[in-house]
């Protein structure tokens, strides 16, 4: 009698998901363990595996379909036997299967030349050709139409939630970066020693970290449910990384007890894994506050959309070198502005500027 595969509780507080691929074909064979189907949700993506041994009969959820936790995935017929036969699932690691899925090639069609068949990386390259894909249903030889679903689907519903839900507010400043661009310099002989790149981003995120120390309400968010305001006791900064295929928030835990180098290796290690996808569920949950840093890819201002349920969202621009009057003479700075968001529901603007001043306070004496 066929069992059959329900998407799990993966915690975190997720309640649904999006079937994004099935890693196996209706018939297959697969062992234990074996991925079957990968799961978008809102922190992550995931891969629900195989809890027996046998045949995967039939597919109850679609791709692109959302599915709540304790829903039918899929019908498994289990086997009498303890190991499944030749034509079972496709042996291929995670970042392969994203390498496929990015390229358009179906794993099951591709020869695996890794140990007991394993598809490999290079397996994935060569079944890559000059073909064009085929366009949508609807499209004109004048327009290509994409499928509105995955993490570009996740995305919109948060943006929507957030802009239709919170009252935002927006705050603007500028920091002289002029000594933290020296104190860098120094900082990444550090850094080449240890093997960190040593960017902008550690040092926002050590001063932002410790303004949120002494500004609390910064770092809390809304129990809308329950009518209360939750002043989180740790402080795990959020950042945006633009991972190619959408935008992902690692978060950086217990950022006001890391050093600047500790924080450069927190934030290349998650960076690196949110543009392979690779980030596990627990790298994107539980995050109190989040910096956007878009100053890399350019941009001198912008308004950035609070992560809900969070209080705030810092953005930091690009550095500019301009003329500043500094003690009655006009001299040249690199200067960076700064956009705050803020939940008014939360924070007033008086103790938002508080919050601000302070991040500018320790940027600009970030270099001493």
């Amino acid at each position: 009698m066929p069992i059959e595969l329900t998407l799990p509780d993966v915690g975190e507080g997720i309640a649904e998901g999006e079937v994004v691929q099935w890693l196996v074909a209706e018939g297959a064979r697969v062992k234990e363990d074996d991925p079957l189907v990968e799961i978008l949700t809102d922190k992550a993506n995931i891969e629900i595996p195989s809890p027996v041994t046998g045949t995967v009969t039939k597919f109850l959820a679609a791709p692109g379909q959302i599915v709540k936790v304790g829903a039918p995935l899929a019908l498994i017929e289990p086997a009498d036997v303890k190991t499944a036969g030749a034509g079972g699932a496709v042996l291929a690691t995670p970042v392969v299967r994203k390498l496929a899925k990015d390229l358009g090639v179906d794993l099951g069609d591709v020869p695996g030349t890794g140990p007991g068949g394993r598809v490999i990386e290079e397996d994935v390259r060569r079944a890559t050709g000059p073909k064009a894909p085929a366009g949508a249903p609807g499209a004109t030889p004048s327009e290509e139409r994409i499928p509105f679903r995955g993490k570009r689907r996740m995305i919109a519903r948060k943006m929507v939630a957030a802009k239709t839900r919170v009252p935002h507010a927006l705050l603007v400043d500028e920091a002289d970066v002029s000594g933290l661009l020296s104190g860098r310099a120094k900082m990444r002989e550090i850094g080449e020693r240890e093997g960190v790149r040593i960017t902008i981003l550690p040092f926002i995120m050590k001063a932002v970290a410790g303004a949120l120390l002494r500004h609390p309400a910064l770092n809390a968010s809304l129990d809308e449910d329950r009518e209360e305001i939750v002043l989180k006791k740790t402080v795990d900064i959020g950042m945006a990384v633009d991972a190619g295929d959408g935008l992902v928030v690692p978060v950086v835990r217990n950022a006001d007890a890391k050093s600047v180098i500790e924080l450069a290796r927190e934030i290349d290690r998650l960076s690196a894994a949110a543009r392979e996808g690779t980030l596990a569920p627990g790298d994107q949950a539980g995050g109190t506050f989040t910096i956007s840093s878009v100053g890399s890819i350019g941009g001198l201002f912008s308004y950035p959309v609070i992560n809900v349920p969070e209080a705030a969202i810092l953005a930091a621009h690009k550095i500019v070198t301009r003329p500043v009057v500094r003690d009655g003479e006009i001299v040249p700075r690199d200067m960076m502005y700064l956009s705050l968001s803020f939940d008014h529901r939360i924070v007033d603007g008086g103790e938002a500027t508080r919050f601000l001043n302070e991040v500018v306070r320790r940027i600009e004496a970030a270099a001493t």
